[in-house]
């Protein structure tokens, strides 16, 4: 979970991330795989993942939307992660990380994102703790400490999670790094209370944007990648299948074709990109190719929706029979046994395919299901999450003076 707009843009300027180097990891790891795991407890709710979006980025919901909410009293944290079996619909994603010394084993969220590692701790009262494993740092005898350290994320909301900051072991699919930053809550907002399964979150987003103060923290795998093969991590996220990230490695096992890599702009903190284009079912759409400027976006695996320029998601639902704005589910609903045509994207005049059903998101009621690419227009900016990045083996790439994403078309 990342805080506020003016907080992001203020991080991402600020100089500097953590100046202390710590001590690697003593083995050359090389690479490792994390497969995914289901979070039982996670309920689907379309609204709800919408509105979780905003509050991420800090941003006020609509009138419609806040007032499903505020009738719902119920937010949960949106999904990403690397030890998961999906529910159904593909909801959410937790990833068991040990923390401490003996360890102490967390489901996380994987989240591109954000860059906190931030985690339920025996520090919290008991009232803001709902059957979340907690991370009790006087438990562990590696934990130390960083004195004056502190982090605070707020949201659009006006709620924020906050609390003090640890060196410990941190343990991600059998590698460990010896010294990384720990963000130990003392206070945790409404809508990660209400999930019981979901620990924490684990952010592979850009260091730039890490909120510990008064000094930036690496994340795990800024920490990591000098003991890797080659300064990667990939997403094979599935459709009602487990999925998988790897680090260290393109496995070439998982996908079909070449790779197209397009440079990503990080100076927000976020793995931005541009698209070259986009078709709904058959005839691309020449108009939004010609802006491919004004078509950015984030690959966010921490967030389920795909949020999309206003009128790429009209031309999308104009080709839906029965689809509508429908302001009292606050976003696009569709019939559920629409049949849906498929969604295509455009990287550097490469396409790339959504599949219809992936955009059937979750049941509103017994006939009418929400959609699962929506409108950004609140927001600023396009996220891709994880409806459109099943529909590729995703390059996070760190390996060239200018970061960048590759897309892949899948091997199954």
């Amino acid at each position: 979970m990342v805080g506020s707009a003016s907080t992001l843009f203020l991080a991402a300027a600020v100089a500097g991330i953590a100046s202390a180097t710590p001590t690697p990891p003593k083995p050359k790891v090389g690479t490792f795989s994390v497969p995914q795991v289901r979070n039982p407890g996670f309920k689907r709710h379309g609204p709800t993942q919408l509105a979780r979006t905003y509050m991420k980025y800090g941003v006020q919901m609509p009138d419609g939307l806040a007032r499903i909410m505020a009738d719902l009293k119920v937010f949960r944290r949106d999904s990403g992660s690397a030890t998961a079996t999906p529910e159904q619909y593909d909801i959410q994603y937790l990833t068991p990380v040990s923390i401490g010394t003996p360890p102490q084993t967390l489901n996380l969220d994987f989240d591109s994102g954000s860059s906190d590692l931030w985690v339920f701790s025996s520090l919290q009262p008991k009232s803001s703790v709902n059957g979340q494993t907690q991370y009790d740092p006087s438990k562990s005898s590696s934990a130390k400490n960083v004195s004056g350290a502190s982090w605070d994320i707020s949201y659009g909301d006006g709620s924020s999670s906050n609390g003090i900051v640890f060196k410990d072991v941190v343990n991600v699919g059998g590698v460990s790094f010896d010294s990384q930053a720990v963000e130990a809550a003392r206070t945790v907002s409404a809508q990660f209370t209400s999930d019981t399964n979901n620990d924490g979150l684990l952010g592979l987003a850009f260091s730039t944007i890490n909120t510990v103060t008064p000094t930036k923290q690496k994340t795990f795998f800024d920490n990591v990648a000098p003991s890797l093969d080659t300064k990667v991590w990939t997403a094979d996220l599935k459709y009602h299948e487990p999925g998988t990230y790897d680090f260290g490695v393109i496995d070439d096992s998982k996908y079909t074709g070449d790779i197209t890599y397009t440079d990503v702009d990080p100076s927000d903190g976020y793995w931005t990109f541009s698209t070259t284009g986009y078709s709904v079912g058959g005839a691309k759409n020449s108009t939004i190719k010609a802006r491919a400027a004004g078509f950015s976006g984030i690959a966010d695996t921490g967030t389920t929706l795909a949020l999309l320029p206003t009128e790429v998601v009209n031309a999308y639902y104009k080709e839906v029979s029965g689809a509508k704005l429908d302001r009292s589910q606050g976003g696009y609903t569709i019939p559920c046994d629409a049949t849906l045509p498929d969604f295509k994207f455009e990287v550097e005049g490469t396409s790339f395919t959504i599949p219809g059903q992936y955009i059937n998101y979750a049941p509103v009621d017994d006939s009418t299901c929400f959609g699962g690419i929506q409108d950004d227009a609140d927001i600023g900016f396009a996220i891709w999450g994880d409806v459109a990045l099943k529909a590729a083996f995703v390059v996070f790439d760190q390996t060239q003076s200018t970061p960048r994403l590759g897309f892949a078309n899948k091997s199954s």
